[in-house]
């Protein structure tokens, strides 16, 4: 396949625009040293507390085995607490703590400066119809994910 036919294929194309994304995101929250994922995480706690890891795996789609680490991350930046369930002391719930809420208040400044970063190239009257076309891929694909989103409905609004 000549190297130009690449370039239009849909797998290559949504792969590299992840990779601009996250520098964007990276480059823009810079000075708080937090990962794309680990924002997701304490967004998703934020929204949820007192979830386990494998709900919080399904609300952010991504694998639970990862998860794991990252939610070490998070504990040792004092961003995120565990503590056992009454139900089941096996299982561990989560919360954000007060430091991981400062965090993201700082953060939200970076994070909308990334986002229209990222789609700054697409002309105003589209852009909307980008994030309604992309969010209509994940959803119809969602089933074909290693860490698909489990139980959540995307806000479309």
């Amino acid at each position: 396949m000549p190297p130009n036919l690449l370039y239009t294929k849909p797998g290559h194309l949504a792969r590299r625009f992840e990779q601009i994304a996250v520098a964007i995101f990276m480059e823009e929250t810079a000075s708080f040293n937090i990962t794309p994922v680990q924002y997701a995480i304490l967004m998703a706690l934020r929204e949820n507390p007192g979830v386990d890891a494998t709900q919080l795996s399904h609300l952010v789609a991504f694998d639970r085995s990862t998860l794991g680490n990252v939610l070490a991350r998070l504990q040792a930046k004092h961003l995120i607490q565990r503590k056992a369930s009454p139900e089941d002391k096996r299982a561990k719930l989560l919360r954000i703590t007060p430091q991981g809420e400062t965090l993201l208040r700082k953060l939200e400044p970076a994070v909308r400066r990334a986002d229209v970063r990222i789609i700054a190239p697409i002309p105003l009257k589209h852009r909307k119809q980008l994030l309604e076309l992309l969010g209509l891929l994940v959803d119809v694909n969602n089933k074909f994910s290693r860490a698909p989103l489990g139980g959540v409905k995307r806000n479309t609004t």
